[in-house]
């Protein structure tokens, strides 16, 4: 009986323990937000006074009804949303496409490209940057959006190709033989069998691409020059000049910005929980 309480008592230790260090980190992870959040509220000058106060001495709501204006919110959305709408779609179907071919077909040289594809993971970005660069001007395509949206039809990103095929995998191979029997083939297979297995998976490379795209400033500023065409990366380095930097308005003008990815994330959480856990898994 002893033993049994000891033990008892050892697992509720843990436990607090364990809720304790939960607690920290999420306070560390969510404290940049915090940050943001609380400047937005606050005049350019009163934001990095020391001691740095916990809450806004004066709440600037004010902030939130000027720089929408000033910040051409919407336009930066729309923009924003031309180059992201079609990246999602795109980049999601073709990437599935990719993982099916990949998972299910049988082809000379299929485990030579799967490497290559997963081994220019290993490519950092820098290197492709410039070819890229020169690649799109001689087509004449730089200062249009088009450099941000076609790479998407080339199959999505090889680590979304890569989660979708670890996925597709853990689906018994009886579906598609039993499919095969009644005569589909595979455009059918993957339309009315893979692809409703396979929804999380989808929403979480959907969502990679969603987020990736949004956050994008390196390939935005590269190849869009025109003010009309910025996005709301490129829309946020306006508050920063020669002769100004309005530090008030860049936090609340982010706060605009990255509250459309909450919106979405907190929608699509359980696809993306479930997509990431189930990855790899096998039947």
């Amino acid at each position: 009986m002893n033993l049994f309480k000891s033990v008892k008592l050892k697992k509720s230790i843990a436990g607090v323990v364990f809720f304790i260090t939960v607690l920290i980190l999420a306070a560390l992870v969510l404290m940049p937000l915090w940050y943001v959040l609380r400047s937005s509220l606050m005049r350019s000058t009163d934001i990095f006074k020391w001691p740095p106060t916990f809450l806004p001495t004066e709440w600037l709501w004010s902030n939130y009804i000027h720089n929408p204006i000033t910040f051409d919110f919407f336009l930066y959305l729309r923009n924003t949303l031309i180059i992201v709408i079609p990246c999602v779609i795109f980049g999601t179907c073709t990437a599935v496409s990719c993982a099916y071919a990949f998972a299910r077909l049988r082809f000379m040289g299929k485990t030579f490209l799967f490497s290559l594809c997963v081994g220019s993971m290993l490519l950092p970005s820098m290197v492709t940057l410039i070819p890229l660069y020169m690649g799109w001007s001689t087509l004449g395509l730089v200062g249009t959006y088009w450099p941000l949206i076609l790479p998407f039809l080339c199959g999505g990103g090889a680590f979304n190709i890569f989660l979708l095929r670890q996925f597709m995998l853990s689906i018994p191979r009886d579906f598609d033989e039993a499919a095969m029997v009644d005569g589909a083939g595979h455009l059918r297979i993957l339309v009315f069998i893979i692809i409703p297995m396979i929804k999380p998976a989808m929403i979480v490379v959907a969502l990679l691409i969603f987020i990736a795209n949004w956050n994008d400033l390196l390939q935005q500023m590269i190849y869009i020059s025109n003010k009309e065409m910025y996005t709301l990366a490129l829309g946020l380095t306006t508050f920063f000049g020669s002769f100004k930097n309005d530090f008030a308005g860049m936090f609340s003008a982010t706060s605009l910005t990255f509250l459309p990815l909450v919106i979405v994330y907190l929608i699509c959480q359980r696809f993306f929980v479930e997509g990431i856990v189930m990855t790899g898994i096998k039947n």
